[in-house]
């Protein structure tokens, strides 16, 4: 079984800004975006149609990152 380090406490990622450069928020699954129920779905099942179909296969949680300075969002890959 393999877990995300992010979503699971075990690690924290600092991320800047491609535009200005600001420190990125970790604002979790993108999946957790796609509805109100998909915090609760399969994690395996939601890789299936969150857009990024290799994320499954390459073992990779797609995580939003969030610059509270400019409103920049970065998609980030992490390995599971």
């Amino acid at each position: 079984m393999n877990i995300c380090p992010l979503c699971n406490g075990f690690r924290e990622l600092l991320l800047y800004c491609e535009n200005c450069g600001g420190k990125l928020e970790d604002k979790g699954k993108m999946m957790d975006y796609f509805g109100a129920y998909s915090p609760y779905m399969e994690i395996d099942l939601m890789k299936r149609i969150d857009g990024y179909p290799s994320t499954l296969s390459r073992h990779e949680c797609a995580h939003l990152f969030y610059c509270l300075h400019c409103g920049n969002e970065q998609t980030q890959f992490i390995k599971e």
